[in-house]
């Protein structure tokens, strides 16, 4: 587990919600809401295009991906970055040929990338690649394991509602063993004083033991329950996710029905909350909630532009 920074700066990679601290976390969202602001202004837009031209990223995709990647993507053409790209690298790339992931990335060392950003199937994987690789790396999301910057546009998204991180209500909902993006938000919420997290599935799919650990080591406190009705209850954050059904041996041995979000499930949950959840969806929130003012997960697909800019920004800016 890396350490938790005291100062500015980050690791060369960016691996885990583990190596941020609330000053390091302080620093990218008040450049996120910058950026934000710079990119509705056309001549200020124009102006941060030039800021990092002549650096090139290289996205390195080994799973399917829409929102990362591009907004990845988006994000470093934004600062004047160049960008090579590959999805689908299991089965497309020289990995579908035996190629090991540190072969990979001692080849892509000689290229002169200024940051290479890895999504991979294996849970690790992506760390392996940080031990062999010169050039910075940034996980994109991992297996089982973690979703580092997705739990950053996911705090950010929170801030932005509740003007805070701590003293919040959050109830994480759905496949909580399989699914990163729960572990890597609940490790980052627990960096913040006086949280309360509920954390709502059935017993096969609960979060995992390493969590639970982290929660009572840093004092968050945290329940378990299946009840969705008391979850919701004085809920301040409702963080949905989805079967992951590409991880399960046998998905059509989970029914998920009765942990799917409708108009008529949320409605102990009060007006103020807000209701996430990292995409993609499959049929565990409603359709019919997305006009709900409470619903606010395309908003915070859209954030992980402006979060995703700030960490390259960066990135590129300590190399």
């Amino acid at each position: 587990m890396h350490e938790l920074l005291q100062n500015n700066d980050l690791d060369m990679h960016v691996i885990s919600i583990d190596q941020f601290s609330q000053a390091q976390l302080k620093q990218i969202f008040d450049q996120a809401d910058e950026f934000q602001k710079q990119l509705a202004n056309k001549d200020s837009r124009l102006k941060l295009s030039q800021k990092h031209a002549g650096k090139q990223v290289c996205t390195l995709f080994y799973e399917p991906s829409t929102r990362t990647r591009l907004s990845f993507e988006a994000a470093a053409q934004n600062l004047g970055m160049g960008v090579v790209s590959t999805e689908s690298a299991g089965q497309f790339s020289s990995a579908a040929k035996g190629e090991t992931i540190e072969d990979t990335m001692n080849v892509l060392n000689q290229y002169g990338f200024d940051a290479i950003i890895i999504r991979h199937s294996e849970t690790g994987a992506v760390k392996k690649a940080a031990n062999v690789s010169k050039t910075p790396v940034v996980n994109a999301g991992d297996g089982k394991g973690e979703h580092p910057t997705q739990a950053l546009l996911d705090a950010f998204t929170i801030r932005k509602e509740f003007e805070r991180l701590d003293n919040l209500k959050v109830v994480i909902g759905g496949d909580l063993a399989n699914g990163r993006t729960a572990k890597s938000l609940a490790k980052l919420l627990s960096l913040y004083p006086n949280n309360h997290l509920v954390f709502v599935s059935i017993a096969e799919l609960r979060i995992t033991q390493d969590i639970k650990d982290l929660l009572k080591r840093s004092g968050t406190s945290y329940e378990e329950t299946s009840d969705l009705d008391k979850a919701l209850t004085n809920a301040d954050v409702v963080y949905w996710t989805r079967l992951q059904k590409e991880r399960l041996a046998n998905p059509e041995d989970f029914d998920s029905a009765g942990f799917n979000l409708t108009k008529k499930s949320i409605q102990s949950l009060p007006k103020t909350a807000i209701i996430m959840h990292p995409l993609p969806r499959v049929d565990e929130i409603a359709v019919e909630i997305d006009d709900d003012p409470r619903a606010k997960y395309f908003q915070q697909a859209g954030n992980g532009l402006y979060i995703r800019m700030a960490l390259l920004d960066k990135i590129a800016s300590q190399n």
